[in-house]
């Protein structure tokens, strides 16, 4: 039922991209006066096709879904035949070059258009998040070093010299707002409320490298969701949880003494205290009773596979319960922070691309179809706005890989029209032929690269 799933979502996330991709080209070209000659979904043999009897162009659906293309009428690709002295001025390369370059620049606007959109619409429609309250933080954490005691509640964050703060609504929008200091190697002021009232705490995300930006951001931060119930789900047989008498039920309120409320920083301080007796502090028979006890626990020491190293595990399965918000805003306000959540994500990606480039950052973070498949398949289980949110994410990379300039692709093509409005002559055939190959070439190393990771994550290299 699960793969079901997943195809099923990944072929209506990537029929919709393609479909407003190549509209994009197709309505522009039109708007230019171009003659299209066919829009087909997907490559190869026709499974379905007509003929539209007002413009004349053929509508097709081809055996293989992963991508499509808009034909327009070209000399250049005639295969010899000549055009009617009639139809030239409709052709393509009969345009002036920045008609040109907008027909081809029209497909990536439609993916970033559709991006705004599609976040708009969920921003409108409301989400529930995680509230921006902090669990405790691991010592020496940049969290830790800026005062951050666990509990508080982030409402507002600013640039360290700037007036003006910005409001924080949820975790997830306290987390985008501090990747984009971090890219910046800024420091900010969080505010944020607790029992005694509102405190400004400064954060310095001036030292975070690449790497960090790569791995579990707000984790490397020192930031987890808090402020919720951490309680025991459940208890293995003859594991260091049932020796020590931890029940299903209980709830854990600190660890030697520190306050833990998230499952993520409990399992990291359990994993460093192999064969270390540790002191949990639970809480039984419900919150009314407030019965707390002492509990003594030695984790078992065992081989962690992913490192080889030794680490602690209580045998325990844990469920976390975290405040959460109802995000909602209005339809002008959506849209503007729909627009502004496309550039953001844009900009983060062709950074982290250049990155790439440079080695700065890691080729893991290319991601193939089956990779997509799978988060298709997982957003589309928690909702309509998870599953509108990943289709926003992957319409952006779809628009910013198209815009590299990389021949083959539309990025390619707008850099010959770009030298060829500077220069005033058309880049040669010869030149467009060396560096199609070189473009396929590039293109042929970051699908093997992707479908390399995809692998690697299914089979956890």
């Amino acid at each position: 039922m699960n793969l079901l799933i997943e195809l099923l979502a990944f072929a209506v996330a990537i029929g919709v991209l393609v479909v407003v991709h190549e509209y994009g080209h197709y309505s522009v070209a039109r708007l230019c006066g171009v003659k299209v000659l066919r829009f087909s979904i997907g490559f190869g043999k026709p499974l379905f096709q007509w003929v539209s009897p007002k413009t004349g162009t053929e509508w097709a659906i081809a055996a293989l879904p992963l991508g499509g293309y808009v034909k327009m009428l070209d000399e250049r690709e005639t295969g010899g035949a000549p055009i009617p002295a009639e139809a030239l001025p409709y052709a393509f390369n009969r345009q002036s070059v920045w008609r040109r370059f907008a027909i081809v620049a029209a497909g990536p606007v439609a993916n970033f258009l559709l991006a705004i959109v599609l976040f708009a619409l969920v921003f409108a429609t409301g989400v529930t998040e995680p509230a921006a309250v902090v669990a405790a933080p691991a010592p020496n954490t940049p969290a830790a070093l800026a005062g951050f005691d666990g509990g508080e509640t982030i409402v507002a964050v600013r640039a360290e010299n700037a007036s003006e703060s910005e409001h924080v609504r949820s975790w997830s929008d306290l987390r985008w707002k501090l990747l984009g200091a971090a890219f910046d190697h800024k420091r900010v002021v969080l505010s944020a409320k607790d029992a005694h009232g509102t405190s400004d705490f400064q954060l310095d995300l001036s030292g975070i490298t690449e790497k960090d930006v790569d791995d579990d951001f707000m984790s490397h931060l020192g930031f987890e969701p808090g402020g919720g119930k951490l309680t025991v789900a459940g208890v293995q047989p003859a594991s260091a949880a049932q020796k020590a008498g931890l029940v299903a039920g209980d709830r854990l309120r600190a660890v030697d003494g520190i306050p833990t409320d998230n499952a993520t920083a409990f399992i990291a301080y359990v994993k460093s205290h192999a064969g270390l007796p540790m002191t949990l502090q639970v809480e039984r028979g419900g919150q009314a009773a407030g019965k707390l006890e002492d509990i003594r626990i030695v984790p078992q020491s065992q081989r962690d596979d992913a490192t080889g190293q030794q680490i602690g595990r209580i045998g325990a399965e844990l469920a976390t319960q975290v405040p959460s918000i109802d995000v909602r805003y209005g339809p002008v306000e959506s849209l503007q922070l729909g627009a502004r959540r496309t550039w953001d994500l844009a900009v983060y990606s062709v950074r982290m691309f250049g990155r790439m480039i440079v080695g700065e950052a890691s080729l893991k973070n290319l991601s193939g179809p089956v990779t997509i498949a799978d988060y298709a398949g997982k957003s589309a289980r928690l909702g309509p706005s998870a599953f509108l949110s990943f289709l926003a994410l992957v319409s952006i990379s779809l628009g910013v890989l198209n815009l590299l300039p990389i021949p083959v692709l539309d990025g390619g093509h707008l850099l010959y029209y770009l030298v060829e409005a500077v220069t005033g002559k058309v880049v040669s055939d010869r030149w467009q032929l060396v560096f199609q190959r070189a473009g396929l070439a590039c293109i042929v190393a970051l699908s093997a690269i992707a479908l390399f990771n995809d692998l690697a994550r299914l089979i956890h290299f």
